[in-house]
């Protein structure tokens, strides 16, 4: 039996991969996928690992050898545009704010803060501020880096 085959269209490149047989095999229940050239990103994967207190996460960044390859449904230029979190069981992915309020839910107290996302327009909102955060963060945080990066992260705020 063959995996299927998975395709996706970003911005107007096509991808193309198959589901990985073993989807996640780091013994965590998910990864978590940033942008390691950010410090901005950066900094939030330190608190997320702090908070991390029942070592659910595997926290990589997009760089790191062989992650293009372990999820080769993820379109590279979603590994730029916002985090991606993977529940490596079966390989379902959140991406953006939809995956901070996966986090959000696994989180020891997260449950706390989840529930701002069940009130009514708040994860448009979040949608919103997240591709607004994603677009920015190069000049929010970061010193160097930024003079040096590209930041052609372009959405359409829709």
């Amino acid at each position: 039996m063959t995996a299927p085959v998975v395709r996706f269209t970003t911005a107007g490149q096509h991808t193309h991969g198959s589901v990985a047989p073993g989807i996640g095999d780091s013994g965590r229940r998910y990864t978590v996928i940033y942008d390691g050239h950010c410090k901005v990103c950066g900094r939030m994967v330190e608190l997320l690992a702090k908070w991390d207190r029942k070592r659910e996460l595997q926290i990589v960044p997009s760089q790191a050898p062989g992650v293009r390859a372990r999820f080769p449904w993820i379109p590279e230029r979603s590994y730029a545009e916002s985090v991606q979190v993977i529940r490596n069981s079966d390989g379902k992915t959140w991406q953006a704010a939809a995956a901070i309020e996966e986090l959000l839910k696994v989180m020891p107290k997260g449950k706390l803060i989840s529930w701002l996302f069940k009130i009514p327009f708040a994860r448009p909102l979040a949608d919103r501020f997240y591709r607004w955060f994603a677009r920015n963060r190069y000049r929010i945080g970061c010193s160097e880096h930024c003079a040096v990066r590209n930041a052609d992260l372009d959405y359409a705020d829709e």
